[in-house]
């Protein structure tokens, strides 16, 4: 066998070696179902929040339109709590994502 041909063995031998370890080094995706139940379940609420803040502005503004100050400052805090809620749930959601990611 020439040289020539030892070096080209020899270097696809490599590649090939080299391919396979890479493969298994390669990261797996280990989330477990308890967790994407978990994700799942953030998300709906992150939704279920966000609709209950359309719902609160469509009430702040036909009381707007008809004038009722009582329920205008009811209104807006329902609105505020709402948005605190969605702003919760999403920090909630954010960390369950990274505490699933982690090795």
């Amino acid at each position: 066998m020439s040289s020539l041909k030892q070096i080209a063995v020899g270097m696809g031998l490599a590649a090939a070696l080299a391919t396979s370890a890479a493969a298994q080094v390669a990261p797996r995706n280990n989330v477990t179902p308890a967790e994407k139940r978990e994700i799942r379940r953030d998300v709906r609420e992150v939704r279920q929040d966000r609709r209950e803040v359309k719902q609160d502005r469509r009430e702040l503004r036909r009381d707007i339109k008809q004038g009722d100050n009582g329920d205008i400052r009811g209104d807006r805090r329902e609105l505020m709590q709402d948005r605190r809620e969605v702003r919760q749930d999403k920090r909630e959601l954010k960390r369950d994502v990274r505490q699933a990611k982690k090795p």
